[in-house]
Parts: C-alpha cells; structure tokens; sequence
C-alpha cells in the first residue's frame, strides 16, 4: 500500500513538471475576462428578470 502511495506522488510529481503554467500576466488577464463576463452575464440576467417580472405583473393586476 504504502509503495503504491510512492509511485503515485512520484508519478504525480513528474507530471506536475510537464505542466505548462501560465505567467502572472496571463493569469491577470484571464481573472479579468472571466470577472467581465459574469458581470456582463449577470446584467443580462437580471434585465430578463425585471422585464418577466414586470410582464407577468400586468397579466396578474
């Protein structure tokens, strides 16, 4: 069990080596994409709301 262990983390080591990191200013630029879009994607939603929401209360007044 315990060798098992072994080659597991040595294995997993080797390949964490392989992987190919992306640089601070990557890293930035993708947080901030994703940050814009949900917020764009979120404004959108919320307008759907609000315009069902007013929608659905002049079918029910």
């Amino acid at each position: 069990m315990i060798q098992k262990l072994k080659i597991f983390l040595q294995e997993s080591r080797q390949e964490l080596k392989r992987v190919n990191w992306p640089t601070k200013k990557e890293t930035v630029k993708y947080t901030l994409f994703v940050i814009g879009l949900s917020l764009i994607v979120a404004a959108f939603l919320g307008l759907l709301d609000f315009i069902f929401a007013r929608i659905l209360s002049n079918i029910i007044s």
